[in-house]
């Protein structure tokens, strides 16, 4: 397996639909920061020194701005594969296991089909994915010999046509703020991400508030503190149990009084089955629309990649409860089950807007289909 060097992103296509009234950020090709974490569970201690190297080498390089010539016409393909280098080793390494004991080929009978969909079911694609693409072989193969070249031509071709257009630019209101709240369960890189998302608005020269509404771990808002200075955005937090739609109240009367361009609202993790906390939710919501009623414009749902089909079950819990627009996909780059995004776009219609992999303010990037499958099946 190659383990591929990590290349600067380039600006991503936007989305062919947009919503009335909206219009879509383009991608951005950030600059490599060090400095953040990816989990949720570092102390603050550890965010402040993180984000203050982060900092200071990003004053150092000049990296708040746009994107210098440099990054321009790069591709994203490389991204993805360093994203998917465990669940494409997994992948590669147990389907060439299947043609070890014939070099002319491998013959398509029940027993080589359960093998297949059993590798299938360990990428975490869903059993409704791996049913179909070992029908799709069945069909063109059976009683056949078939080669490993031919075998993967298929099954790229039905993940190709599953994601199809599955991504999603973030959209922007026509007019400001555009009011983003992001949800998710604890530990599932939803505070990292927010960061993330702050620090690629900034760079597009976005004008960015902040609203720290898990106001019940303190560690959240301090991390959300710190590395705003660190970014160059703006933060409004409220004392540590106080009701975070209060928060959402103070950040959204700001951010309309000052006419900021963005305005990230992170929500206490919780769990989808917790329906008193889903109910907080519905309030924050409703406080945010107070202000403007058309927000919020994009409500992200932050999905922990390395929970497998345990992420399903959240997609369908928060995507009820708080009507998600779009997910968010954390992690990617600690699991071999990066499979998970197909029966997650493909059940609930949510668009994958961003994957996030790595340690580093720039490791997070719009979705591609294209991107992931060319990652995904590209020969090692």
């Amino acid at each position: 397996m190659i383990f591929w060097k990590k290349k600067k992103p380039a600006a991503e296509s936007e989305a062919s639909s947009i919503p009335k009234g909206q219009t879509p950020v383009g991608g951005l090709a950030p600059s490599n920061v060090d400095g953040l974490a990816q989990g949720e569970s570092s102390d603050s201690s550890k965010a402040g020194s993180a984000c203050g190297a982060a900092g200071q080498g990003a004053a150092e390089r000049g990296v708040v701005g746009q994107p210098g010539a440099a990054d321009q016409g790069t591709t994203n393909v490389g991204w993805f594969r360093r994203a998917l280098q465990k669940t494409t080793t997994l992948f590669r390494t147990d389907i060439r296991d299947l043609w070890k004991s014939d070099a002319d080929g491998e013959l398509v009978d029940n027993a080589f089909l359960d093998k297949l969909y059993a590798i299938l079911i360990r990428t975490d694609m869903g059993p409704s994915m791996a049913t179909r693409i070992r029908d799709d072989i069945s069909d063109q193969y059976r009683a056949r010999r078939v080669r490993e070249e031919e075998v993967l031509g298929v099954i790229r071709a039905r993940v190709a046509q599953s994601l199809k257009d599955r991504g999603g630019s973030l959209q922007m209101s026509a007019s400001k703020p555009t009011v983003i709240l992001v949800v998710g369960v604890n530990g599932s890189g939803k505070t990292t991400s927010i960061a993330k998302l702050a620090y690629r608005l900034h760079r597009s020269g976005k004008r960015v508030l902040l609203a720290a509404g898990d106001t019940f771990r303190a560690a959240a808002v301090e991390q959300l503190k710190v590395w705003s200075e660190r970014i160059g955005c703006e933060i409004v937090m409220g004392e540590q149990g106080v009701d975070p739609a209060s928060v959402a109240f103070k950040a959204m009367h700001r951010a309309v009084a000052e006419g900021f361009d963005v305005c990230i609202v992170d929500t206490a993790g919780r769990l989808q089955t917790q329906s008193h906390l889903m109910q907080q939710l519905e309030k924050v919501k409703r406080v945010i629309q107070k202000h403007v009623e058309s927000a919020p414009h994009e409500v992200l749902l932050v999905l922990d990649s390395t929970a497998g089909q345990n992420a399903i079950s959240q997609a369908k819990g928060f995507s009820e409860a708080a009507g998600c627009t779009g997910i968010v996909l954390s992690k990617l780059d600690g699991t071999a089950k990066g499979g998970v995004i197909i029966p997650i776009a493909e059940q609930f219609g949510l668009p994958v807007k961003f994957i996030g992999v790595g340690e580093q303010l720039d490791d997070l990037q719009e979705f591609s289909a294209d991107d992931f499958v060319a990652a995904l099946f590209t020969s090692a």
